[in-house]
């Protein structure tokens, strides 16, 4: 039985309202602001683009077009080749439904009946999206029914909108703008007839050969009357489309040659897709400083380093003009951030030690320090600090051994300061460490903590702001927070100026350096363990840099020192910013005096000084014993001791050692230790103590009784009974 077509399509309808599905249909302004670009942008400050980030590996979709930026020949195209009635209809054409149906029944071929607003239903719904086989009925049905509610809710223009920018076209391209970008490499406004008529024939065939494509898009254009644009159709069909499948495009590079100059800030501030950010970066900076690097490590090429990473800093407002992660492709581990990277820290941490104890008053700028072998006692052994190049300067005042970056007057300092209370210096600064002060020990003096060239560089910049701290900003969205006063003020006035004297780092550095500047500023370097890492971090009245030269994987360099690998990227950079503005030293805070100083013996030149109120001196002079603090030096507080059992117990001894006594007395577990024949029992010579197992209560006394110092320590390990010498020592 034949029916006609209009009998057909009444029963279409009615077949429609009775299987008509609830689905709620979203705004078109739902629609849009839902829509991911799997491109997301970085901007500078100034709004200059710097970075684009492919974010999702799976499709290739670029930001939201409007439909007033679309080619009208792109737009005619498609309505001519899918929905030649779409200004007509209310959703579905009844007349092509029919002409469907129909054709269907006769087994005759139709243009279809799915108009361009049942395919944006299709395309909004996941559950109503055409997957690997064709819709089952309800899922017609269904995409009716949402067709006509989006045509009663939204313009026609809305809905071609959003069909052109959510529409799959080839591969991984959706949208008419990731389409124009890697296609035809251009703006979707700029699409001519021809490159229109291809899109428009890849809709319906996403992966059709090239003649297939090509044939299809010449049909369109006779269509459309412009059968002349046929001509030489094939051959830009097959550049396109290989274009569109390209291995540069699917392993996920950006179109349109965007620059790619912040990529590890990026990564960590494009989070989301389709949210461009502007961050606190200088595009022109960024620039310099990446090229500056790259200059500077293939020089180095040579000497077994090829990372490193630089950061630039706002003094005032913590802003990062600069952050560069990497070398880029003179790395082998590009990728990795050197920025936020952990790695030992060296002498970098010198300034903070120096600064606490000029703060406490336990030393001043001119103390003189003692710069001669040393061995401390720790829980793990002895600890034997030396300087880089294995000599000794004698004594030293403060100011020439951070200057010249000596190490054992930095750790004979933290002995006194203590690594506890240094280490909760260095927190609050923000370096965030994993580990105790006590867990680092002396070795914190020269930097064997972990940190990252972040924290290192903002912590100098605390010093650069006279002992104000707060954290740093990457985007114009970051809260500025409140700094608050971390170090004394007075005290980083006084590490900054040793930090600018070049005259103080001239032991080790000479006058003439890398380090040297045209400008004032205050620097220091610094180098880690077998020269895995090396550091160079500085600041001038406006800007903090700081710089880090290695190897990712952890590989030492070859003879490459903090003035050779990392300072000479310092110096380029604080120069580039400081080319068109001078720069100021800090004015002197008004607690702090200028004191004319001359040294006994004339250990050093005679200078001007500064100091905190109360530490002023005119003549410095070497300490003598009395002048010296008492304290135990062996053993240390907590200190656990092993007796060997593979050692006769008579032949082993603990020896107590302090320093500041001349004539002192020892008492163990609340007993003085007998005197040794021919000696008195006096600190300063020291005791040797048979060990016996237990917990134990030190103390130093002096002849009066007055307790001078005491530390309690333990003893494991067992005997059979006590040795006569050990019975004796008991009583």
């Amino acid at each position: 039985m034949q029916l006609s077509k209009a009998v057909l399509s009444a029963l279409l309808a009615l077949s429609l309202l009775w299987a008509a599905p609830a689905k709620a249909v979203p705004s078109f302004t739902e629609v849009q602001q839902n829509f991911r670009s799997s491109e997301a942008s970085l901007y500078d400050r100034h709004g200059v683009l710097i970075q684009q980030m492919r974010l999702n590996p799976n499709e290739r979709r670029l930001s939201w077009i409007s439909l007033e930026d679309i080619s009208p020949a792109l737009r005619n195209a498609l309505i001519a080749s899918e929905d030649r009635r779409f200004y007509l209809h209310g959703g579905v054409d009844w007349n092509a439904v029919a002409a469907s149906a129909w054709g269907n029944l006769w087994n005759t071929r139709t243009r279809g009946a799915s108009t361009l607003t049942m395919q944006l239903a299709g395309l909004i719904h996941d559950d109503l999206r055409r997957k690997s086989s064709a819709r089952s009925l309800s899922q017609k049905i269904s995409q009716a029914f949402v067709a006509q509610a989006l045509e009663r809710n939204w313009r026609k223009d809305q809905i071609l909108e959003a069909y052109l920018n959510l529409v799959s076209f080839r591969g991984e391209l959706v949208g008419v703008h990731a389409l124009s970008r890697v296609m035809f490499g251009k703006h979707p406004s700029g699409l001519n007839q021809g490159e229109a008529a291809i899109a428009v024939a890849l809709i319906r065939a996403p992966n059709a050969k090239p003649a297939k494509v090509s044939e299809r898009a010449c049909a369109i254009l006779k269509d459309q009357k412009a059968p002349q644009e046929c001509n030489g159709l094939q051959g830009r069909t097959e550049l396109a489309l290989a274009r569109a499948s390209s291995k540069a495009e699917l392993s996920g590079a950006v179109a349109d040659g965007a620059p790619q100059l912040a990529p590890h800030l990026a990564r960590k501030l494009l989070k989301q897709a389709g949210q461009p950010v502007r961050s606190t970066l200088d595009a022109a900076t960024q620039r310099f400083v990446n090229d500056a690097l790259r200059r500077q490590l293939s020089a180095l090429a040579d000497r077994n380093i090829e990372d490193g990473a630089v950061v630039v800093l706002d003094n005032a407002s913590g802003d990062v003009l600069a952050w560069v992660g990497s070398s880029g492709s003179l790395s082998a581990a590009a990728q990795v951030d050197g920025v936020v990277a952990l790695r030992q820290a060296g002498s970098t941490l010198k300034p903070f030690l120096y600064e606490l104890a000029i703060e406490k008053k336990w030393l001043t700028a001119a103390s003189l320090l003692d710069d001669s072998p040393v061995n401390l006692a720790t829980s793990a052994g002895l600890y034997i600090p030396q300087n880089y190049d294995k000599q000794f300067k004698g004594l030293v005042s403060l100011r020439t051994a951070l200057g010249s970056s000596l190490n054992i007057p930095a750790v004979r300092t933290l002995v006194m300061v203590s690594p506890e209370r240094f280490f909760q210096r260095l927190q609050n600064l923000g370096f965030n460490l994993r580990e105790r002060g006590d867990y680092y020990g002396y070795s914190l003096a020269l930097g064997s903590a972990d940190v990252s060239l972040l924290a290192l560089t903002n912590a100098y910049r605390a010093l650069a702001n006279q002992g104000s701290f707060n954290g740093v900003r990457t985007s114009s969205t970051d809260a500025r927070v409140p700094a608050r006063q971390i170090m004394d003020g007075a005290s980083s006035f006084i590490v900054s100026d040793i930090l600018a004297d070049r005259s103080a780092r001239a032991r080790t550095f000479g006058l003439e350096s890398a380090l040297s500047t045209r400008i004032w500023s205050g620097v220091k370097t610094g180098t880690s363990k077998d020269m895995r890492d090396n550091w160079c971090v500085g600041f001038s009245d406006r800007y903090t840099v700081g710089v880090w030269v290695g190897n990712a994987s952890g590989e030492p360099m070859w003879d490459v020192s903090g003035v050779t690998g990392a300072a000479p990227v310092w110096q380029e950079v604080m120069q580039y910013l400081h080319a068109q503005q001078p720069a100021h030293a800090p004015l002197k805070p008004s607690n702090v005096s200028a004191q004319p100083i001359t040294y006994q013996g004339n250990l050093e030149a005679p200078r001007t000084e500064f100091f905190l109120p109360g530490t002023e001196q005119q003549v410095i002079s070497v300490a003598h014993t009395n002048d010296i603090v008492p304290q135990i030096t062996y053993p240390t507080p907590g200190m656990l001791v092993a007796i060997d059992p593979d050692i006769p117990p008579n032949r082993q001894r603990m020896h107590f050692a302090a320093q500041g006594v001349r004539d002192g007395v020892w008492v163990l577990d609340g007993k003085p230790l007998p005197v040794v024949k021919g000696k008195k029992a006096a600190a300063d010579l020291g005791y040797d103590w048979m060990p016996w197992p237990g917990r134990h209560l030190l103390v130093l006394q002096d002849r009066k009784g007055k307790v001078l110092d005491q530390l309690r320590f333990e003893v494991r390990g067992a005997v059979s009974k006590p040795p006569a010498a050990a019975r004796k020592e008991k009583k």
